[in-house]
């Protein structure tokens, strides 16, 4: 069994110590987890696994500990994902000058085409020399096999064009 766990809090050490204590406390396991700071603000989702009652126990537990260090949690029991199915996994890459609307537009764009993001990661930065504000996003997709990815390449190589994004999507290869 599983559980997937997110917090937010404002950023101070001992965040990750008191959560990953608090699960090992009740003999389970953090399986995979995503952490990161924006805006002074620090998120964490944590996917855990363990035999029901010791993830019943961390349930219980958490939300005092929560309150204790301020932090805002919330808990679903995770579904299944099957790691192999009717879909090709693909990485899309793009970098841009920084402008409302780009991670609407490739959404938006995927989405219509039945394609699943299954993980996005986006960056702001400063060009060097220059200065110039840059937008930096990374996809890992999943491409469903009666895809013609041919023209979908095509597709997306043509929104990028209309929006003035230096793109890529190709296969993702072996881990």
């Amino acid at each position: 069994m599983s559980i997937v766990i997110s917090t937010l809090g404002e950023d101070r050490p001992g965040i990750v110590e008191t959560l990953s204590e608090a699960i090992l406390d009740k003999d389970c396991n953090i399986e995979d987890s995503r952490m990161s700071v924006m805006g002074g603000v620090f998120a964490v989702i944590l996917l855990v696994s363990g035999d029901e009652a010791s993830l019943k126990a961390l349930q219980q537990s958490l939300p005092g500990i929560a309150e204790q260090k301020g932090l805002t949690l919330t808990m679903h029991e995770a579904g299944e994902h099957s790691e192999t199915g009717n879909y090709l996994p693909y990485q899309v890459q793009i970098v841009a000058m920084d402008h409302p609307g780009i991670v609407n537009r490739l959404s938006q764009f995927f989405a219509r085409r039945g394609i699943n993001i299954h993980q996005l990661e986006t960056s702001s930065y400063s060009a060097a020399h220059t200065a110039t504000p840059m937008f930096a996003v990374h996809m890992q997709i999943e491409i469903p096999v009666n895809q013609h990815l041919t023209e979908l390449r095509d597709a997306f190589y043509g929104l990028c064009d209309e929006y003035n994004l230096d793109g890529s999507i190709e296969a993702e290869g072996p881990q």
